[in-house]
């Protein structure tokens, strides 16, 4: 068991995040943990020390840099440290790049890419001190991009080309990198998808009940922590589609148009008609 080794995980109060909040407890480390809600905030913080488990819940926006630099500073102020850093919180959409309005573009890249940067950065001098580790949640979206999707696959591919390049950077500085890419996994981030104009799409166009569940992924991101490892694929669907995508690129455009135009309320169904 780590001994007052602290993790941080961002867009800790469900899913994925969660799900690594729980096991990074059970396995003896200090958590901290945020999220934009505060009620559901504190409702998870408060579960965690009903099980006696150290637990910091800090209520901040993933896209702010103030926030993420009050996050670092009050997690070392409370536990001295920071060992584990897992950059998770994020957003999606579904929507063609035609009719989407570029603020939600934005927004997306600033919680999901800018907000991974911005932790990156005031938490890298306590994980240098600590030869710590940082954890990036991609996708296999960060590996092959997907229609209607435009602003999470940019996201997702400037995090991998971000952390291969920091990752190089430290290379001989004693922190571990590594990014876990999943495929579809059972959480509520479709649910919570932005529309063409920042709506919330409010349900999931997915049978999330087939997918992976976020306590496997967390699991599997664990196991590769401990390892050290550099990246992994989850699913075998999303090792396929980044496979056959370095080798058939055009026959995947047409294989995954065709997937996604399936979907109930397809933007590319629409647009086909």
């Amino acid at each position: 068991m780590p001994k007052n080794q602290t993790v941080i995980i961002t867009g800790g109060t469900s899913g994925i995040g969660k799900a690594c909040a729980e096991l990074y407890a059970s396995k003896g480390y200090n958590i901290v943990i945020t999220g934009r809600d505060t009620e559901k905030l504190n409702s998870v913080v408060q579960s965690f020390k009903n099980s006696g488990y150290p637990i910091l819940g800090i209520q901040a926006d993933a896209a702010s840099e103030s926030g993420a630099q009050k996050v670092i500073e009050q997690t070392i102020k409370t536990f001295a440290s920071i060992n584990v850093l897992i950059c998770n919180a994020g957003v999606s959409m579904r929507a063609m790049f035609e009719d989407l309005d570029l603020k939600v573009f934005k927004e997306v890249m600033e919680i999901n890419f800018m907000g991974t940067v911005n932790y990156v950065k005031y938490a890298l001098p306590h994980l240098l001190e600590s030869k710590g580790t940082i954890i990036g949640i991609s996708s296999i979206n960060g590996h092959r991009g997907t229609p209607a999707r435009t602003a999470y696959s940019s996201s997702k591919f400037a995090m991998v080309g971000f952390f291969e390049a920091l990752r190089t950077e430290l290379l001989y500085r004693g922190v571990h990198v590594l990014v876990a890419s999943p495929g579809y996994t059972g959480t509520n981030i479709r649910n919570t998808a932005l529309t063409a104009h920042g709506k919330i799409q409010g349900e999931s166009p997915k049978d999330e009940s087939k997918m992976m569940t976020a306590e496997e992924v967390a699991l599997r991101i664990y196991k590769g922590h401990q390892k050290k490892k550099r990246n992994f694929i989850l699913t075998p669907l999303g090792w396929w589609l980044n496979f056959l995508n370095h080798f058939v690129p055009r026959l995947m455009d047409k294989i995954v148009y065709n997937v996604l135009a399936k979907e109930p309320d397809s933007p590319l169904k629409e647009k086909t008609n």
